[in-house]
Parts: C-alpha cells; sequence; structure tokens
C-alpha cells in the first residue's frame, strides 16, 4: 500500500484528489493538509511515501515543504503554474514529480506508483524551459522581492527578517537589476511570471 498526504489550500480541489486516489486499490490517503505547516506536522507523524502538494500555500510554501521533507518523503508538485522557473527550483527542492492540474485525472495514480517505486514524473517540455533560461536570483533577493512584490516596506522586510534597511535595498537593487526591471513592482512580476519567485 502506498501512503499519500496532499497538501491543498483550497479545500474543494483537496477533497477531490484524495477522492481520486482513495478508489485506487493499491493507495491511501493517510493525511490531508490546508497549509504547508500542517502538511509537515502530518508527514512527520506518519511518515508516508509520497507527498502531493501545491506550490503556493499559506504558512510555508510546497517548495519549501518539499525541501523540509525530502530525506524521508518522496514530493510531487501539483500545480496550475506551467513555468519552467518553478519546474526548475522544485527539482532543486527535492521533488520527484512535478504535474499540472490541468493533465488527465488518470495520470494521478501513476504518477504516485512511479514516483512511490523511486521513479520521477515531468513533463518533457516543461523540463525542457526549465533550463532554457536560468535563474538569476540568489535566495535572499527572491525572498526580499517576494515580499517586496506583496507590497511590504523596505523597513518591514528589514525587521521581518532581521536585515539593516540599507541591505534590503541592496538586496532589491541588485534583483531589479538583474531582471532587467525599472523598478520593485516590476521586477516582482517578471520574477513571478518566469516562476522564480
Amino acid at each position: 500500500m502506498i501512503r499519500v498526504v496532499i497538501a491543498e489550500d483550497q479545500a474543494m480541489v483537496l477533497g477531490a484528489l484524495a477522492a481520486l486516489l482513495e478508489i485506487e486499490g493499491d493507495i491511501e490517503v493517510v493525511g490531508r493538509a490546508q497549509n504547508g505547516e500542517e502538511a509537515l506536522a502530518i508527514c512527520q507523524r506518519e511518515k508516508p511515501d509520497v507527498l502531493l502538494t501545491d506550490v503556493e500555500m499559506p504558512r510555508m510554501t510546497g517548495l519549501e515543504l518539499a525541501a523540509a521533507v525530502r530525506k524521508t518523503t518522496r514530493v510531487i508538485i501539483l500545480t496550475t503554474f506551467a513555468r519552467g522557473g518553478y519546474l526548475r527550483r522544485a527539482l532543486e527542492a527535492g521533488a520527484s514529480g512535478y504535474l499540472l492540474k490541468d493533465s488527465p485525472a488518470e495520470q494521478l495514480a501513476n504518477a504516485v506508483r512511479r514516483v512511490a517505486q523511486g521513479g520521477r514524473v515531468v513533463d518533457p517540455e516543461l523540463a525542457a524551459e526549465a533550463w532554457s533560461e536560468p535563474d538569476p536570483l540568489t535566495d535572499r533577493e527572491r525572498q526580499v522581492l517576494r515580499m517586496a512584490g506583496e507590497g511590504q516596506s523596505s523597513a518591514d522586510i528589514a525587521s521581518a527578517l532581521n536585515l539593516s534597511e540599507g541591505t534590503v535595498r541592496n538586496y532589491l537593487s541588485e534583483a531589479i537589476n538583474k531582471l532587467g526591471a525599472a523598478n520593485r513592482v516590476e521586477a516582482a512580476r517578471i520574477a513571478r511570471e518566469k516562476g522564480w519567485l
């Protein structure tokens, strides 16, 4: 029996994914979570074979979650984001699979089986795109730019990350320059469209 935990912040989608997997005779859904922190706690308690997680979730992203459980649980990212940057970051975080939510339903159980056996499941076209343009941002630039893109001020970002405002401005300036953007808002938009945030 393949033991699965599902992390998805939309309740209806979470229920539908669980229902799809529970009709399979060799798959058991042992936990459901609507945010990343809850999913991490369930994974630590249940020790599932596979974690199926969305990318964007409250309290902890699917990518952060994948990195946190990668030593004990195989991870499949299930998302609407058909962006090479997200795929690349997911694989770097330790994910073994990357599926789009508009994929045929029958692919889900097969992907879970393949990943549970140690394989990978990635759309080939998306995989080629993931390596066509490298992500120029450092982790700290990405973190600062994400917060700036959410409308937080330099002072708020500095306080949240225990940095000086000058250091925050330097990270933002570097990110803006690397992305060829006019300002922090445009830089955040570009990075989000590429899947780098």
